[in-house]
């Protein structure tokens, strides 16, 4: 089969599991490239078999996940990083424009505020992505696969520079197949766009999403985060509360009937909330052609392009390539896609998109974060020295939802990772410093 040869252009982005570089794929027949995104397990997690396995399973889920308001999964493929060890990458499409944040923060440097119509715009698309996800059944057994995103936010929202609205990184996506046993200790999500059955570790389904939809689209509108403590604790506390600050008297021109639309995508109670993406979305396009605000993608093509052009007049750091990004770029260079690999080869095979997904395959994940892989305990044991879980039905205490978070620290995470390219950086950088010194005669 031919795939494309893989080239690493410049980093986009970093965090606790995996770094993104935006690439180019050229077709080795015609010479045809494209621009795409490059997702890179950290080396740290690259040599635990059973995190590898996972990143598998969820990029097989991600790839059937076909959609015009979803980032598409291209490809899955490993590397020979060192001898022995692997790299693995996925392979997206990459969206030339800016994430959600990027817009906001550009607004309120221009000292403006997202028009209400657009805002509703952007949400409704959202939801036509979470619709299509959630709604998602096995090609194979036609079930439901149940999927949540769970990590609703600014950051993973794209939009393009022509205007379209893309929902990016199903990274924390739970399906029901995928058997993803999270220790109930553990909160995943950003804290500030968490749901509250998600601040009090309890079961989640679609109306999270929903949730976290609701609490976009109040800090749209008036420019102010919804849930934002002083800490962590404080913040997940507000989510847990679940209070709404009125929004109308933040901003004339929401009105009485869009603040009701908000609010009862903000229902503490699930069952008081729109039970669907669809409905909310649904809601949000009535609201706009019952007020006759037309709103398409070209007036979020203007709106992008503008914050774009006054991010580019402040003044940018240019940032040099470093030894490691060399040697990432070897990595993409040795790129082989897993539909090549038999399963004798360097790495576990993964079956295409259209293949069922096989609970029995999956893997049990918990204290993945707490120890190393030689010494995780059996499945469905606590590991020595960790905290009893809460009993059925109770939440677990604040500080046990936020015990695991100082281990995700992205600057934490990718230093320890990138400790073995370090030693070598350190000692090549020596011996050429060596060679100098003798070369030019002390």
């Amino acid at each position: 089969m031919d795939h494309p040869r893989y080239k690493i252009v410049s980093r986009l982005d970093s965090g606790g599991m995996a770094e993104v570089f935006r690439g180019v794929a050229e077709s080795t027949v015609g010479g045809i490239k494209r621009s795409v995104a490059i997702k890179r397990i950290l080396p740290n997690l690259a040599k635990n078999k059973r995190f590898v396995q996972m990143f598998l399973d969820e990029a097989r889920l991600a790839m059937s996940l076909q959609h015009a308001n979803i980032v598409q999964v291209f490809d899955i493929g490993v590397s020979e990083a060192a001898p022995g060890e692997q790299a693995y990458f996925l392979v997206m499409e990459f969206v030339d424009g800016a994430n959600l944040k990027v817009l906001l923060d550009a607004l309120r440097t221009m000292g403006e505020r997202i028009p209400v119509s657009h805002a509703l715009y952007l949400m409704m698309e959202v939801c036509r992505a979470l619709a299509f996800a959630h709604e998602l059944n096995d090609p194979e057994t036609g079930r439901p696969l149940s999927i949540v995103h769970r990590d609703i936010s600014p950051p993973n929202i794209l939009i393009s520079r022509k205007g379209e609205v893309k929902l990016a990184d199903f990274g924390l996506a739970k399906a029901a197949s995928q058997l993803e046993h999270t220790d109930p200790g553990v909160v995943k999500g950003k804290f500030s766009y968490l749901s509250p059955e998600a601040a009090n570790a309890q079961d989640l389904d679609r109306r999270a999403d929903v949730f976290a939809v609701g609490i976009l689209l109040y800090e749209l509108l008036t420019g102010k985060r919804l849930f934002e403590g002083e800490s962590d604790y404080k913040t997940v506390l507000a989510v847990r509360q679940a209070h709404v600050p009125p929004i109308s008297p933040q901003n004339p021109d929401v009105s009485a009937e869009l603040e009701t639309i908000i609010r009862k995508a903000l229902a503490k109670d699930v069952n008081q909330r729109y039970q669907r993406a669809d409905d909310l979305g649904d809601a949000l396009a009535q609201y706009l052609f019952a007020h006759n605000l037309k709103v398409t993608s070209r007036d979020i093509e203007q709106l992008v392009n503008r914050c774009l052009s006054e991010r580019q007049r402040a003044p940018q750091v240019k940032k040099t390539p470093s030894l490691i990004d060399d040697l990432i770029q070897d990595e993409i260079l040795n790129f082989t896609s897993l539909d090549d690999v038999t399963s004798e080869g360097k790495a576990p095979p993964v079956p295409t998109g259209d293949a069922p997904l096989n609970p029995d395959s999956f893997i049990d994940t918990r204290s993945w974060g707490l120890e190393s892989e030689s010494s995780l305990p059996p499945s469905g044991r606590s590991s020595a020295g960790s905290k009893p879980l809460p009993a059925a039905g109770q939440p677990p205490a604040l500080e046990s939802l936020l015990e695991g978070s100082a281990a995700k620290q992205p600057p934490v995470a990718a230093a320890k990772s990138r400790t073995p390219v370090a030693v070598f950086a350190v000692t090549l950088v020596l011996a050429l410093a060596a060679a100098a010194y003798f070369l030019l005669g002390h």
